[in-house]
């Protein structure tokens, strides 16, 4: 392999495990988006298209004891996760065959023309089709759902572009094996190699971004290292669409009524949630605003037992470990916060989670406490003790967008008493997933799922999850007064294709 040596690292030893690849140079990464694009009118088929997806989620499959192997030894994240993620991302794959196969999102809308229309309505047909070479940036903490062969590339080969994914350097050898299983899908349906490219290296994340034949981009990671790559994208020649999950709080409001009806319920299901896979989610809860006293202290209690008996872990690599030790210091030094469960180092590798309390009112009055409105990216939470509705209200005032937004309510609350319809429409205000009584880590790959929120948690309003992501990849086009002969299949009055449509305003199939 020529130029700089990309290596496995096992985050459990800090040891590197073998030599997968090199960093891609500049040509190489103009070789691979070339070849991208040159692969698109292989994929403007449609059976073909869906038929690849599910052959790809059959290949992942076979290659399962491999995969999970690859990708425990590179995060440490467990056979268990890793395995049930392998399913998500199968899920994922053949859940956008099926809308390639209804043909709905192609969105095809045809107007005859109507001369008592004032102005008169000439013979309008739109659909949509495929932007072209999407650059896709592997997340760290999901090395399949959100990584080579996960949504943003499901959703994208749906559309009919292909990829070209900017590997994550915690998981390479992962990311090298899941390739060799999307390839041999594409080759068993005649696609050629290139419809799935994968390129290593800082400096190829920025080459990519800014080639020229690149028409939209998806990432998932940190807010800096998505803000540089979108502020990239808004400043080349034709700046292009930026899809980026940078960061949330996710913030938990829990009422007193609702602690006072089930303080150890709420107190046990945060814990467990805040520490799912090494509080290493984007939609860790973060921020939970609890109700001072009696029943708030009871939740707490509950928490900090929770969190206490909760085994060490080890984040995806020692980078983050340093970071979380030293983002949790800080916010402790912080005046007014306390740690009823410390979190910290464990060995050389390992850390163990933590619980941070603070009056709500510090939070809400003073800026020298924005530390504590950021995301600590590992298994640690603040909660912000209210003593009235109007603390809790000025608190969320200050927060920025966020992935998701979670109430807790008593039974009488869930039936519209009190004022939890004004907070749920305050939640829905800063963020793009609101759930009540339950917690927002899992996010269910569905066709109503919305992955997203105001920014800094997304820089658009598109989801990443759900069926409706393939929308991000395709742009409008209307054809006006064209012959029937010219006109795409899609949009001919007899639909050859038998395509879910809109014809003069009226819906068909």
């Amino acid at each position: 392999m020529s130029g700089t040596p990309v290596w496995s690292v096992d985050p459990r030893t800090g040891e590197q495990r073998a030599h997968v690849a090199a960093e891609a140079s500049a040509a190489d990464v103009d070789a691979a988006v070339r070849a991208a694009h040159a692969a698109r009118g292989a994929l403007a088929d449609r059976p073909t298209r869906a038929a690849f997806l599910r052959s790809a989620a059959d290949e992942l499959d076979a290659a399962r004891e491999g995969i999970v192997a690859a990708a425990d030894a590179e995060t440490a994240l467990g056979a268990a996760r890793l395995n049930g993620e392998l399913a998500r991302t199968r899920t994922q794959l053949r859940a956008f065959a099926d809308v390639v196969d209804a043909g709905g999102f192609l969105d095809v809308i045809i107007d005859h023309p109507d001369d008592a229309i004032v102005p008169p309505v000439p013979d309008l047909r739109r659909y949509k089709v495929p932007l072209g070479v999407v650059a896709v940036y592997a997340a760290s903490n999901f090395p399949l759902a959100f990584s080579v062969p996960g949504g943003d590339t499901a959703s994208a080969l749906a559309a009919g572009c292909p990829v070209v994914v900017k590997a994550h350097p915690d998981h390479p050898e992962t990311s090298e094996t899941v390739l060799a299983a999307l390839r041999k899908a594409a080759g068993a349906h005649g696609l050629p190699d290139a419809v799935v490219g994968l390129v290593h290296g800082f400096d190829a994340g920025l080459a990519l971004i800014r080639h020229p034949l690149v028409a939209a981009a998806g990432f998932t990671g940190s807010v800096r290292g998505g803000r540089a790559l979108f502020d990239a994208a808004a400043a080349r020649p034709n700046p292009i669409p930026f899809h980026g999950e940078l960061g949330s709080l996710n913030p938990v409001v829990v009422t007193a009524a609702a602690a006072a009806d089930r303080a150890d319920e709420i107190g046990a299901g945060l814990a467990a949630s805040m520490t799912l896979g090494v509080g290493q989610f984007c939609v860790k809860p973060g921020l939970v605003l609890v109700p001072g006293g009696g029943d708030g202290d009871r939740l707490v209690d509950a928490l900090v037992r929770a969190v206490a008996a909760t085994a060490p872990g080890v984040l995806l690599d020692h980078r983050m470990r340093d970071n979380f030790l030293a983002g949790t210091a800080a916010r402790l030094a912080l005046p007014g916060v306390d740690a009823p469960v410390p979190a910290g180092a464990d060995g050389d590798h390992g850390v163990r989670a933590g619980v941070l309390t603070v009056p709500a009112d510090l939070l809400a009055a003073a800026d020298t406490h924005d530390a504590l409105l950021e995301e600590c990216f590992g298994p640690v939470t603040v909660v912000a003790r209210y003593a009235d509705d109007a603390q809790a209200h000025a608190v969320l005032d200050r927060l920025p967008g966020n992935l998701t937004a979670t109430l807790h309510v008593s039974p009488r609350e869930s039936e519209g008493a009190g004022d939890v319809r004004e907070l749920l429409a305050r939640l829905t205000e800063l963020a793009g997933r609101v759930v009540v009584d339950g917690w927002p880590t899992g996010v269910a790959v569905a066709p109503a799922q919305h992955h997203g929120g105001p920014y800094p948690s997304t820089t658009s309003t598109s989801t990443s999850v759900g069926t409706t992501a393939i929308e991000r990849w395709l742009r409008p086009v209307a054809y006006q007064s064209t012959p029937e002969a010219l006109l795409p299949p899609e949009l001919r009055d007899a639909n050859p294709l038998g395509l879910p449509r809109r014809v003069d305003g009226r819906r068909e199939g």
